[in-house]
């Protein structure tokens, strides 16, 4: 079978980029045809012909991030003329790598838009969409001239897969004026290659790792703001935040101001909150809330925690793979909607507990993974995003480092097991193939 997947973007860092690198050699694997769309001119995949559709220069972005080689504009800075280039631009591409190759069997499109409206216009196969967060939640729902497009491609879509309910629940009040979307919607969350995401030989030493973009809607500032809480009762650990973005230097001077103990100016980060990454003044209420009111003693042990966090940059997926195996603790604090928990279950296949925010996408993924865990550790893979969420945080860590080693060995053992099972990139491919051919009865419908 000849096999399409449009994506658009680049095929290194998180999300939608590792969905489809690992998307395409898996359905290669199962003996397809397989081609896919980009705009990464760099990497290569073994049984994968990647094809850079001709967008002149110019890359329209859910999130906007530099990018070599590109001018980058987030969608909603679009004029009506570049945004109609764009999809002539990639429908033509589309058509033209099908009428090569003789034709295309089943396609996928990734991204609510415009991914399935540029397959929707091309005609050359059926096929699925596949949603992630970032188009819908930072695209769509806060720029309504982006839903005519979402309309067309999920009207033509066979099938639509989410990572998760909550997205598919996001979905479905976006688009209310398409009656068979939730009938034809089925979850299909990312894979996990359990080859390369694998627990490692040597022994963990006590350290806590963040691994995302540094932007505000990530929530590093309340693991930051937790950090001396957590050092307090446990002084060995170390945190490590892998990552880059537009709130780095907001994040740095968040954690340099806590390094010497100067709330004053930690409070100023958090009153400025959005303004720091390049937004409209808008504070940060959780941190605000809790560096009103800190804990007795907090500044001394802030002081005390100075030195013990390390900025590992922004890293690639394979460094990513060596990276956590050697962590005890994963933290994925995002105070904004996550289609799926994808870092928390790369985290889990390497025996790394993940402590993830209690919503969207990631409540589901830690209620998977808890119901395997030894009882005294299922309660610390998730927690709630409201005031209060710092110290929650710190609880969380400073519970998992108090557990006899014996146990978080049996919970280590048990997050691997419960990712062997229910993650795999094969199990992903032949779900993407049902949803384009519209068969749908055998995929699992979004249920909290």
């Amino acid at each position: 079978m000849r096999v399409l997947i449009f994506h658009g973007y680049m095929l290194r860092g998180t999300g939608s980029n590792i969905y489809n690198v690992n998307l395409a050699p898996a359905l290669a694997r199962l003996g397809h045809e397989v081609h896919l769309l980009c705009q990464d001119r760099e990497v290569r995949i073994p049984g994968v012909e990647i094809h850079n559709p001709d967008i002149g220069g110019l890359l329209p972005v859910y999130v906007k991030d530099p990018y070599p080689g590109f001018a980058v504009k987030s969608f909603d800075e679009l004029t009506a003329a570049e945004l109609d280039r764009y999809l002539d631009a990639n429908v033509a591409a589309v058509r033209e790598v099908a009428d090569r190759v003789g034709g295309i069997d089943a396609a996928l499109a990734n991204h609510l838009v415009m991914g399935p409206a540029i397959l929707a216009r091309a005609e050359v196969a059926p096929f699925a969409a596949k949603i992630h967060g970032s188009a819908l939640e930072y695209t769509v729902k806060p720029h309504p001239r982006f839903l005519p497009y979402a309309y067309e491609g999920m009207e033509a879509a066979r099938g639509v897969l989410v990572g998760s309910a909550h997205t598919g629940e996001s979905l479905w009040a976006a688009l209310p004026d398409l009656p068979d979307l939730r009938e034809k919607t089925r979850l299909g969350p990312p894979g996990v290659d359990v080859g390369e995401f694998a627990p490692g030989d040597a022994g963990r030493d006590p350290v806590v790792t963040f691994v995302g973009k540094l932007i505000v809607s990530k929530g590093v500032d309340l693991l930051l703001a937790a950090w001396p809480l957590v050092r307090a009762r446990h002084p060995r650990v170390r945190l490590q935040v892998a990552g880059f973005g537009a709130y780095e230097e907001g994040l740095r001077r968040l954690q340099t101001a806590l390094d010497r103990g100067d709330l004053g100016d930690a409070r100023a980060v958090a009153a400025a909150g959005w303004a720091l990454e390049g937004g409209e003044e808008k504070p940060l209420s959780i941190l605000s809330a809790f560096l009103a009111d800190p804990p007795p003693g907090y500044a001394d042990a802030a002081r005390a925690a100075a030195g013990s966090v390390e900025w590992l940059g922004r890293l690639e997926h394979d460094e990513v793979a060596r990276l956590l195996p050697g962590a005890q603790v994963l933290v994925m604090p995002s105070t904004f909607p996550e289609a799926f928990g994808m870092v928390a279950v790369e985290a889990a296949a390497c025996g790394t507990l993940p402590v993830s925010a209690g919503h969207s996408g990631m409540r589901e993924v830690s209620r998977r993974l808890a119901a395997d865990l030894p009882e005294d550790a299922a309660p610390l893979t998730s927690f709630p995003v409201e005031p209060g969420a710092v110290e929650a945080i710190a609880d969380r860590l400073g519970r998992w480092f108090d557990l006899p080693e014996t146990t978080r060995a049996e919970a280590r053992a048990a997050l691997v097991g419960t990712v062997a099972r229910l993650w795999s990139w094969e199990g992903v491919a032949r779900g993407v193939l049902d949803a384009a051919a519209g068969n749908l009865g055998g995929l699992p419908v979004p249920a909290p």
